[in-house]
């Protein structure tokens, strides 16, 4: 799998990434189940986390919400992949998920931003290693 973009918001995540081989909808699934499992894990194994019994509560009630939950719901249900079909879509979309922190009022310029790929398109080392569109 190739990733072209990403950022990574508080609240959620954006991505550009190509894999021919697998099912773009598969994919969003098995990173949504082994991220939340891995992250549900790291906050039921950190005791200095003052926020734990919160945070694990309002996945629980998440996952009660929802008959396809078995026990705790991290990710929301809901996926939105989009096929970048031009130049134009692809453009308009990169734009979108670079400026997300400078919209939300995190950073005043798009690869200021700790956890995007506009770092790597600034020509600086991002988080994740990225194929530059």
């Amino acid at each position: 799998m190739l990733i072209y973009a990403y950022c990574i918001m508080p609240s959620h995540i954006h991505l550009i990434f190509n894999d021919q081989n697998s099912d773009p909808g598969k994919i969003i699934k098995e990173f949504k189940t082994y991220s939340s499992k891995q992250i549900q894990s790291l906050i039921e194994e950190n005791p200095q986390e003052s926020r734990k019994g919160w945070m694990l509560w309002m996945m629980e009630r998440a996952g009660k919400m929802n008959s396809n939950v078995k026990n705790r719901q991290f990710w929301q249900q809901y996926n939105k992949p989009i096929e970048l079909c031009s130049n134009k879509v692809i453009s308009q979309k990169l734009d979108y998920i670079h400026n997300n922190p400078v919209e939300a009022g995190f950073v005043e310029e798009a690869h200021h931003w700790k956890y995007s790929s506009a770092e790597n398109d600034a020509g600086e080392v991002g988080q994740i290693s990225v194929e530059i569109l």
